[in-house]
């Protein structure tokens, strides 16, 4: 088991070390978050939601500028600063009182966040050799639902025991989760700021990079499938089909431990463009089919019945996932350059916050609302794009190849 979780000894290691603590704080704090702010902090849901969703979009602007600060100081440096930056905003929950406050903390929260993720991905591509990268982020993301799993276990007994004190307590182990996250990137070889060489893309060259840009929002469509886990398939369970409420949390249980065991030996396909292009197309497929088989759940099953489909089509989507992610990876780190990987990594990890942030309302709107036609939507526009993704690469090879041989 831990083979499959963490990667061989050296830097690779160290970064799934530091994902893994700084996700037990984060599963013990998104368990527990919703419920802290409407119990503890009194802010209505509406207020909450409103909050989030302005928060997200801050961050979501953040992750290119703070990238490209990760390329001129150093991503390690940037890092650091940036995993104790989200350990003060949490802290700073600790203490809101109203609305405007918890704005403020929020917005620093999503900031630091999205910022962390880029400056990571960026030590990530110096650190590990080119033809490594999508291996060692499959072990990082089997090591972040493994510390998801488990922090959510602790954010369980916050929940069970429903005491400020107990919501304070999750709230300061995710602060504490942090800060160690810091001192274990610290501890990684130090890695020097990229200058952009003569004639290369100065200034914030992402911006002007049309097919990258293209290929990040296909990215951002197939990210679609994090609300879609989170938040559609629990309401529709329980709205929509005949099957029993423990079955939300078995569907969420069966995705993180199917990543956690079978994402790094799906990575293993993925070696260059050519087999990620491949790899993302078979995932719309799959998405596809799990989209039509959860509209077969309605079909009026007796509750096991209910069960089986449902089951079914938990399997096939996260086997779609695993296999989006793998490709994406693989794309996102090579069609970047090298030199200015933290702010390509920072625009194409946008797809995340502008996920967490459109996704629930469109999501919601279409499956929930619309029910069986709403599925075959969605699984058609995860095909869509899975497909779309294969031209919008090549065309981002052919520019790149241009600008290669005109410098």
């Amino acid at each position: 088991m831990p083979s499959r979780i963490l990667p061989p000894a050296g830097p690779a290691r160290g970064l799934a070390v530091a994902q893994l603590v700084n996700a037990l704080g984060d599963g013990a704090f998104l368990v527990t978050s919703a419920l802290y702010f409407s119990r503890v902090v009194g802010l209505p849901a509406t207020r909450i939601g409103l909050g989030l969703t302005l928060a997200w979009a801050v961050g979501a602007l953040a992750g290119v500028p703070l990238g490209r600060l990760a390329d001129r100081r150093g991503p390690r440096t940037v890092a650091v600063l940036l995993a104790a930056a989200t350990s003060a905003s949490v802290t700073a929950f600790l203490f809101v009182r109203g609305f405007l406050p918890f704005l403020v903390a929020a917005c620093c929260y999503a900031t630091a966040q999205t910022g962390l993720s880029a400056a990571r991905q960026a030590l990530l591509a110096a650190l590990v050799e080119r033809r490594d990268r999508t291996h060692v982020l499959a072990h990082l993301q089997s090591t972040l639902n493994a510390g998801l799993a488990v922090g959510a276990a602790i954010g369980g007994v916050a929940l069970h025991y429903g005491t400020r004190t107990a919501y304070l307590a999750a709230f300061a182990l995710d602060a504490v989760a942090f800060l160690l996250c810091a001192l274990v990137l610290l501890r990684l070889p130090a890695v020097a700021p990229t200058a952009t060489p003569p004639g290369g893309r100065p200034g914030f060259a992402v911006l002007r990079d049309r097919p990258y840009a293209l290929v990040t929002l296909l990215n951002t469509l197939l990210l679609l499938r994090m609300p879609l886990i989170s938040l559609a398939i629990p309401l529709w369970t329980v709205t929509r089909t005949d099957a029993p409420g423990w079955l939300v949390s078995a569907l969420l249980v069966l995705n993180t431990g199917a990543v956690m065991l079978f994402q790094v030996r799906t990575a293993s396909a993925v070696r260059d463009l050519s087999t990620a292009r491949r790899t993302v197309s078979r995932g719309g497929i799959l998405m596809l089919a799990s989209c039509a088989v959860f509209a077969l759940s309605a079909a009026g099953w007796p509750a096991w019945g209910a069960v089986v489909v449902l089951l079914a089509a938990g399997a096939l989507q996260v086997a779609g996932e695993m296999m989006q992610s793998a490709g994406a990876w693989q794309i996102g780190f090579d069609l970047a350059p090298a030199e200015q990987q933290g702010q390509y990594q920072g625009f194409f990890g946008m797809g995340v916050p502008l996920a967490r942030m459109l996704g629930p309302l469109l999501l919601t709107a279409l499956v929930v609302d619309w029910g069986v036609p709403g599925w075959l939507l969605l699984g058609a526009l995860f095909l869509a794009a899975g497909l779309a993704l294969g031209p919008a690469v090549r065309w981002a090879e052919q520019v790149n190849s241009r600008l290669v041989h005109a410098g």
